[in-house]
């Protein structure tokens, strides 16, 4: 990371010449940054809802992570579910990457090639928050009032493996047909969707289930240790909860199971770097 002085000074536009854009005044440190002129306008612009998810991860770990986290610090929280001997862990120096990107705007190294690999040509699945360390490989779900991310295509009746379009081809979901991107890969999803059948278990885990199986290939790419945690508000877990421990009970895998975490923001905005 570099050293930048104005990262908490609370300067604003300035540095970046034509490659600065605007900057929702949500933003309250590190206006500065380089990831601030390549970052989607997607995310940009989430910024500016009263309820943002991208401010609230941003504030928060951004003035923590100066210029890592320590794992042992968040292992040390007492999480809202969790395995506890997490706790016993070797401590490892985290840099974070939001949306993908370090704070100078680099790209978390072979994350763009998996995504490829996992999701296709089609949208790329998008996660808040990589802590990339010596050893682990961190992938985080923020959120704040919103719930899991359920299957778009399903929920406008375009499912490739229940709403067969009449006269077409067919054209299988990749993430039960494609080798690499299959969730049964690593998770116990039950039987594969057919026409008229009950909603289907893929839809109802959707985006736990494609980051699950980014984060699991990325990690054997790098050769870290895979976690996969979500931080939420304390009093919005009980609307979490119930989807959370179906989930966690699909995890095929003990070890990974043991790494899997849900932190409270509030507790999180309690640690001391």
């Amino acid at each position: 990371m570099t050293d930048n002085p104005n990262r908490s000074s609370g300067k604003r536009g300035s540095g970046h010449g034509d490659k600065r854009r605007w900057l929702p005044k949500q933003v309250i440190s590190g206006e500065n940054e380089s990831i601030f002129s390549i970052l989607p306008e997607s995310v940009l612009t989430n910024f500016l809802n009263p309820t943002s998810e991208n401010a609230l991860l941003w504030n928060v770990i951004y003035p923590l992570a100066q210029p890592t986290i320590s794992l042992i610090d968040f292992l040390n929280i007492r999480p809202l579910w969790g395995n506890p001997n997490e706790e016993n862990k070797a401590d490892d120096a985290l840099t974070p990457y939001y949306w993908g990107f370090d704070v100078d705007g680099m790209r978390l190294d072979k994350l763009d090639d998996v995504l490829l690999m996992i999701d296709g040509s089609g949208p790329k699945t998008e996660v808040d928050l990589f802590f990339l360390g010596e050893r682990n490989l961190i992938l985080v779900e923020s959120k704040r009032k919103s719930g899991f991310g359920r299957c778009s295509r399903f929920t406008k009746r375009r499912c490739p493996e229940m709403h067969l379009p009449a006269g077409g081809d067919w054209l299988p979901c990749r993430y039960w047909e494609v080798e690499k991107s299959r969730f049964t890969n690593h998770l116990a999803m039950g039987l594969r969707p057919e026409p008229d059948s009950e909603p289907p278990t893929c839809n109802r885990h959707y985006q736990l289930a494609r980051t699950l199986t980014i984060g699991r290939e990325l990690a054997d790419i790098l050769e870290r240790e895979f976690h996969l945690w979500v931080f939420a508000p304390r009093l919005h877990w009980s609307k979490l909860e119930k989807d959370w421990l179906d989930f966690t009970e699909r995890v095929q895998d003990d070890s990974l199971w043991r790494r899997l975490r849900v932190i409270a923001w509030e507790d999180i905005q309690q640690m001391v770097s």
